[in-house]
């Protein structure tokens, strides 16, 4: 019998949409590995090594209650895309695999103060702009360039940094940003040169993989309130913006995963898979990969205020000064990040991998504006496909340390997706749909096919079932640029 089918098989069922592999499954395991999903998606999930990732993940030292998956989750380094872990000081340890090489990719949500309708025949327009201010995919440089004391403020503040000496952005968005932000603890002596390198001329670009910026409609309000609190209205055009840390935060990824496996040993760490390098939050490794962690992902909040600088200066040139003025920040979210975490009477490091903060209403984090309603969650589908607006709920609090899904997760690899469709031929299909489609890679466009990934209304649905968040509004594509 495969090792998956095992994992499978050791599945029980605890909830309505919640599955658990007891501790006792393996002798390594200190806290269950829990899953939430259907039956369906389980058998999507068996397709790849996520259990077992996340049964490994159940290993760490000081792991607190239990090792998460999302309904999303799907194989990845060390930790699953979708895993969510969380362990306690001091002897608790931080792992760069449970935050990934991504550091703080996450989505921000503009939205503008017109409907598509009124937009019309100015979409490809808009698009083509947006792509010509933006550039997307593998290395690509832009026009920002940042260095010595000015590249140590972005690290250490954030995209407060670039509003007090760039102009770019406003103070509602900043308050409107996860963290407002800026991670605390940043930095830049932790940062090797190496990462100072790849990321001097990367603030302003979208990069290439799963990052798009999309522009859409809002074609469904499902909860008039929140969607009120959070200024959306049906018909309206948004821009979705996915981007992360770029070769800055894949660079402060590789240099801590060599730190922190050269001092397994020291640390007496034993561990199922090395990808899970690790140490303890108190060492000298551990506070250096947060300090350094913190400023990548200080680096990916001010990508996307950057990003979303240029579009609102394509829409400044396509659509006005003042549809530009009056284009809003909904909110912006973190994906991969440890934070440090109050979570059932103690403090915590809350591993986020492929995974985003959802705090209820009433939590303190959230910008009064959305007080009543709860943080803003952004579920992207991908191209083709709808997108979710939700509002985070008790039930994440109780149940995921304050955490929900970031996506719809992928079912089938880059290079099975490319076997099944050319780029070309997808962006006809795209075209046909009435999407306008701008990405410079005809391969990479092919790897992020719709089929590639899991059916997102199902995801959410089960993100809903379990009180983890609760839709808000379904957003559909207009335009697309990818890397």
């Amino acid at each position: 019998m495969s090792d998956t089918a095992t994992e499978i098989g050791a599945l029980r069922r605890i909830g309505e949409v919640v599955w658990e592999i007891p501790a006792e499954a393996r002798t390594d395991m200190r806290v269950p590995a829990r899953v939430f999903a259907d039956r369906e998606l389980l058998d999507e999930i068996a397709g790849d090594r996520s259990l077992e990732q996340l049964q490994n993940v159940a290993t760490l030292p000081g792991i607190c209650e239990a090792a998460l998956a999302m309904p999303d989750v799907h194989q990845g380094y060390g930790f699953p895309v979708g895993g969510v872990a969380a362990t306690e000081p001091p002897d608790g340890v931080v792992s760069p695999g449970g935050v990934g090489y991504d550091i703080n990719c996450g989505v921000r949500l503009l939205a503008l103060p017109l409907t598509a309708a009124e937009l019309g025949g100015r979409t490809e327009r808009l698009v083509h702009e947006i792509s010509r201010r933006v550039p997307a995919g593998a290395g690509r440089g832009g026009s920002l360039e940042m260095a010595g004391a000015a590249f140590d403020r972005v690290l250490t503040a954030g995209s407060s940094a670039l509003l007090a000496e760039r102009g770019i952005g406003n103070g509602k968005d900043v308050e409107r940003t996860e963290s407002s932000g800026c991670l605390p603890g940043a930095d830049p002596a932790a940062v090797s040169e190496r990462a100072r390198r790849r990321g001097a001329d990367q603030l302003g670009t979208l990069g290439s993989g799963n990052h798009f910026l999309e522009i859409q409609r809002v074609a469904e309000i499902l909860d008039v309130a929140a969607a009120t609190a959070f200024g959306l209205r049906a018909g309206q055009v948004t821009a979705l913006i996915h981007s992360g840390s770029r070769g800055f935060g894949h660079q402060v990824c590789t240099d801590h995963v060599r730190l922190m496996d050269a001092a397994l040993s020291r640390h007496r760490i034993s561990l199922p898979d090395r990808q899970l390098a690790c140490a303890p939050l108190s060492s000298p490794e551990g506070r250096g990969y947060l300090a350094a962690m913190a400023a990548a992902a200080n680096f990916a909040f001010a990508n996307r205020a950057t990003l979303a600088h240029r579009v609102r200066e394509s829409i400044a040139r396509t659509l006005g000064p003042r549809t530009a003025r009056e284009t809003d920040q909904v909110y912006d979210v973190a994906h991969n990040v440890a934070k440090l975490e109050r979570h059932h009477g103690r403090m915590l490091c809350v591993h986020r991998k492929g995974a985003t903060r959802a705090f209820p209403p009433g939590a303190a984090e959230i910008p009064d504006a959305y007080r009543t309603v709860g943080q803003p969650v952004f579920i992207p589908g991908s191209m083709g496909t709808s997108s979710f607006v939700l509002a985070g709920r008790e039930g994440a609090m109780e149940l995921s340390f304050g955490t929900t899904c970031h996506g719809a997760g992928r079912r089938m690899s880059r290079t099975s997706a490319r076997r099944r469709i050319t780029g070309a031929e997808l962006r006809r299909r795209l075209e046909a749909q009435g999407i306008v489609v701008r990405c410079p890679s005809n391969r990479g466009l092919a790897e992020e096919a719709p089929f590639a990934y899991k059916e997102v209304e199902r995801v959410v649905a089960i993100v809903e079932r379990a009180g983890l968040a609760a839709r808000v509004a379904r957003l559909v594509p207009l335009g697309v640029v990818k890397g």
